[in-house]
């Protein structure tokens, strides 16, 4: 049971916490009062201020929706004006661009260019908009009229700054390739360069607007005519100057780097001087080694002349003028030469060029025609100089083959960079080298081969034999022929091998060689068929010399002819590299050659037998010192006396009138027979000093062995 106290308290206490929340009920209900009727308050204004807006925006809406309209009307009012504007300047185009049109565009071509855009905007505007106007036809005749001078501009700056590239301008550019210690930059420059500009900006917009592809046609035109003009000045330089004289010092015209310093070329193109080396040549082996007589028919050799005439000898009034006509062939042969080289750059330099003005997809074509010109007039000079090397040849004059080899070695020196140049052109285009080296290949085998033939088949005749037994013309002439080969080893074997004449010289073919093609031959076997050929020709030249000797009644005449000819065959064959050459597929010519001169040394002794044989003791009879002779015993030594000296006498009268041109031959044939004759007459000598065989023995005892040596030292010697 609670007691009294703790209730009462407890009641206390519940009815102060109810008084407390009561009147923080009150307290509630007021602030919610309070704030209805603030919310009440503020209701009210927003609606007062949405009314507002919206009195507002019903004002302001319909004055932006007029402004707006407004604005439109301007903008459309602004752009009918400029429209107007834009159309009327149209109508004004054809007088506003007269005066510019009619001057032309020379010197002012950027100003041009913009009037002809502007005419050419109005030509599209009255297509568009207006087809039948008058002034359709006025713009359309102003901007032909334009394009009409556009293109003579062309063709003005083209033909006026054209010119062509100076002989030693080329000279320097085709010769600084391999004779400079540092490679130069020669450039050849064609156009000035702001010219070069506006040439290219006039082709293109003749490309792009003009719709004309005419310019190209002027182009070619212009610049075949000059690359033509560039090769015939070259050609003209050459025929104005010597040959010393070809060689040029740079030109001011090149741009280049630093002079670098020159060196010895490494090989040149080509050596004028052909046959002035032959002629050289020849005097070489007179003076040194075998010692040329005077009567001997050892002379120089005639070159060719203009029209390639062949070798022949000279009279020395003859030298001169045959001198006159080689230098006048090494300059045309070098002239030829250089232009083919001359032409490589000069097209070259033509496509760099031409790159720069003609689109691409035209550039071919029209750099084919360009060269058309020039290249026609060098294969022309090249079959030119096969047919007159043909008409040489019908004439029998087969040295005019030389002609051809310095031309032809060069023609497949620069077929490479020929193809390269001419790389997209027409096959026809591109034929024409290929098509001139076969020629001539096939010429020069035909050469070969009939002077191979000509010299087994020159006729025997008496009158052309050499009366001293000296070395035969024929033997000269065809020596100095094989000697040229030299030079030009590689270019006469590939001649030969061109025709395939291997089966001719019974030369078997590798594998690899077995194409018909000069061009898959090996360089090997050219040279074994070069060196089959020259031992061809010394096999058909040593038959003929056998049967020319048959000319001669004295059979030691016969011998020293045959000995003169085969030991100059074997000296010229030392003195250059021809014994080499043949020693490829012959190597005991050498041995051969010695064995003939030997055997022809010992057929000429043969003739001293008739002296030497009254020397020998064969009929002498025997006796005994003191004893007398009978006198046919007497008339046997007196016989061999007489025949001996009239022998003698008549031996060396003979032979001292025959040459032997090698002085080492000609002193070992003296030493040889005074050996032999010397010995046998001191025996005779011994052998009848006691004898008495006569009252007048110096009628008989002519000659000590000591003037006997002598007068066989005076052998071959008309000037004893």
């Amino acid at each position: 049971m609670i007691p009294t106290e703790d209730a009462s308290a407890r009641k206390r206490e519940i009815e102060d916490k109810l008084q407390q929340e009561q009147e923080t009920l009150s307290f509630i209900r007021e602030s919610l009062e309070k704030s209805d009727q603030l919310t009440k308050g503020m209701v009210s204004i927003l609606s007062s201020f949405e009314s507002r807006l919206m009195q507002l925006e019903n004002s302001i809406i319909p004055v932006h929706k007029q402004t707006e309209n407004l604005q439109r009307l301007q903008e459309n009012v602004d752009k009918t004006l400029s429209c107007m504007d834009h159309v009327i300047s149209y109508y004004h185009v054809a007088k506003d661009t007269d005066k510019i049109i009619r001057e032309g565009p020379a010197g002012r071509l950027d100003e041009y260019l913009a009037c002809i855009a502007k005419i050419q905007k109005a030509v599209e505007y009255f297509q568009d908009n207006n087809p039948d106007s008058p002034e359709l036809n006025t713009v359309k005749a102003r901007f032909e009229k334009g394009k009409e001078l556009l293109e003579a501009e062309f063709r003005s700056l083209l033909t006026r700054y054209s010119k062509p590239v100076p002989p030693v301008l080329i000279l320097d550019a085709i010769g600084g390739d391999e004779d400079m210690e540092v490679q130069e930059d020669v450039t050849l420059e064609h156009l000035p360069e702001a010219v070069l500009q506006d040439i290219i900006c006039i082709s293109a917009w003749l490309l792009e607007y003009g719709r004309n592809q005419d310019f190209m046609n002027v182009y070619f035109q212009v610049r075949s005519s000059q690359l033509d003009r560039s090769i015939k000045g070259l050609k003209e330089h050459f025929r104005k100057n010597s040959a010393s004289s070809a060689i040029h010092s740079p030109a001011v015209q090149t741009k280049r780097k630093e002079t670098p310093t020159k060196k010895p070329p490494k090989r040149p193109v080509y050596i004028p001087g052909t046959i002035r080396k032959a002629q050289n040549l020849l005097k070489q082996y007179s003076q040194h080694g075998l010692d040329g007589k005077k009567g001997s028919n050892l002379t120089p050799l005639e070159g060719f002349d203009h029209d390639l005439r062949g070798v022949k000898h000279l009279s020395d009034d003859k030298h001169g003028a045959a001198a006159g006509k080689d230098d006048v062939l090494d300059i045309e042969i070098d002239s030829y030469i250089h232009c083919i080289s001359a032409f490589v750059k000069l097209a070259q330099s033509e496509y760099a060029l031409l790159t720069e003005i003609i689109p691409e997809h035209h550039q071919k074509k029209t750099f084919d025609s360009l060269i058309q010109e020039a290249l026609d007039n060098l294969m022309l000079e090249g079959d030119n100089i096969v047919s007159a090397a043909r008409r040489a040849i019908m004439r029998h004059d087969y040295s005019a083959v030389l002609t051809i080899f310095p031309i032809l070695r060069h023609l497949k020196q620069t077929k490479p960079d020929f193809d390269a140049t001419l790389q997209g052109t027409a096959a026809s285009t591109k034929n024409k080298l290929p098509a001139l080296i076969t020629s001539m290949e096939s010429i020069g085998a035909k050469a070969l081969e009939e002077f191979a033939d000509s010299i087994k088949n020159d006729p025997d005749k008496e009158y052309n034999m050499p009366k001293d037994g000296t070395v035969h013309e024929l033997t000269s002439n065809a020596i100095l022929f094989l000697q040229q080969l030299l030079d030009f080893q590689e270019t006469a074997g590939a001649m030969l091998a061109s025709q395939v004449l291997g089966d001719t010289y019974n030369i078997p073919l590798d594998p690899r060689e077995s194409s018909s093609s000069a061009s898959s031959y090996s360089s090997e076997f050219s040279r074994r068929l070069l060196s089959t050929y020259i031992y061809k020709v010394l096999g058909n030249l040593q038959l003929n010399l056998s049967n020319k000797a048959k000319v001669y009644e004295d059979p030691a005449l016969r011998a020293v002819f045959l000995h003169n000819n085969y030991n100059y065959i074997l000296k010229s064959l030392e003195k250059s590299e021809l014994i080499q050459l043949v020693a490829v597929t012959h190597k005991k010519v050498e041995s051969s050659y010695r064995e003939l001169i030997e055997q022809e040394i010992q057929n000429y002794q043969r003739s001293w037998l008739r002296v030497t044989e009254h020397l020998t003791e064969r009929n002498i009879p025997a006796f005994q010192p003191g004893t007398k002779l009978k006198d046919k015993e007497r008339q046997i030594i007196k016989d061999k006396f007489k025949g001996f000296n009239d022998g003698l006498e008549e031996l060396c009268k003979i032979q001292q009138g025959w040459a032997v041109p090698d002085k080492e031959q000609r002193d070992a044939i003296r030493q040889a027979e005074k050996r032999v004759v010397s010995e046998a007459y001191r025996a005779f000598l011994h052998r009848c000093a006691n004898i008495s065989f006569t009252k007048n023995p110096e009628k008989y005892h002519r000659y000590s062995p000591e003037q006997v040596e002598d007068m066989i030292d005076r052998l071959f010697d008309t000037s004893a």
